[in-house]
């Protein structure tokens, strides 16, 4: 686990504990209000605090998923990337996908802006 700590990995910490505990307003007060997100498991981007809820609210109806980031890594132009473990079951409970996955966040005035999932750097973790 990384120690690092600045407001923007503190940010991204807060954004994955409100996200794990399906607490949508808490995750969306710390977006800012035309934020890009990615439709993971759909394909596609949402835009806007309305689309990532309603995105979501639609997602948490029918899967479970739990993003636990491992390491961030600071990247140029206000961008971070973190290596997440991801687990996502079905609503009964069985795993669906359990991987590890990067997450590329841009902040911008300490909100964050975008998010995009992407490959990780080559580490050790194998697919």
């Amino acid at each position: 686990m990384s120690d690092q700590s600045t407001p923007e990995i503190e940010l991204l910490r807060a954004a994955y504990a409100s996200f794990n505990a399906q607490d949508i307003d808490a995750t969306l007060a710390l977006m800012a209000p035309d934020v890009t997100w990615p439709r993971a498991f759909k394909g596609g981007f949402v835009r806007g605090s309305e689309e990532v809820r309603a995105y979501w609210t639609e997602q948490w109806s029918e899967i479970n998923g739990h993003v636990e980031p491992v390491t961030f890594h600071p990247e140029e132009a206000g961008r971070i990337l973190v290596e997440v473990h991801q687990v996502v079951r079905d609503l009964a409970g069985a795993v669906l996908a359990d991987e590890h996955v990067g997450h590329r966040f841009t902040i911008a005035q300490g909100l964050i802006q975008a998010m995009e999932v992407c490959p990780l750097p080559s580490s050790g973790h194998t697919a």
